[in-house]
């Protein structure tokens, strides 16, 4: 039996440990913001926070996450109001969507560790995580903007 909380909510999972975790959020949990894209953690659209840390979760088994704390996309902000999420609106940052949970939490992880990212260590830090619409000039943007609104 494995026991970890998921965005604040104390769980248990008692299933294939070898499972990912990106299954479990999506077909246990039902939290689906974590989308499945490549498969071999290297698009960036499954991006959890495990531990406070942006994380791949179409990788990670279950056996991996004794005690651990995942926050997704729906824990980040209870309303949907974290600086990122309201940049990402007014910024109107999305074009098809799929990837962009996984890319705000990536740039979570960013402004946690880096308050006030430059240009450089912002390409740095979301660099792997994959938007095949191009929208990366706007999730700068909106990155930079969610740093001015936080400090």
């Amino acid at each position: 039996m494995i026991t970890l909380t998921v965005n604040g909510v104390r769980r248990t999972f008692d299933g294939d440990p070898t499972m990912p975790l990106l299954w479990y959020l999506r077909d246990d949990l039902a939290l689906t913001g974590a989308k499945y894209g490549c498969g071999v953690a290297q698009c960036g659209s499954c991006t959890v926070h495990v531990g406070g840390q942006p994380t791949r979760a179409c990788q990670l088994p279950m056996a991996d996450l004794q005690d651990a704390t995942v926050t997704t996309i729906e824990g980040l902000h209870p309303t949907g109001e974290h600086p990122l999420q309201v940049a990402w609106r007014e910024i109107d940052v999305p074009q098809c969507g799929f990837c962009q949970p996984g890319q705000i939490m990536q740039a979570a992880g960013l402004l946690q560790n880096t308050p006030q990212p430059t240009d450089q260590q912002i390409d740095a830090a979301m660099n792997g995580n994959l938007c095949r619409c191009g929208t990366y000039p706007r999730i700068r943007a909106a990155i930079k903007a969610a740093a001015e609104r936080s400090s």
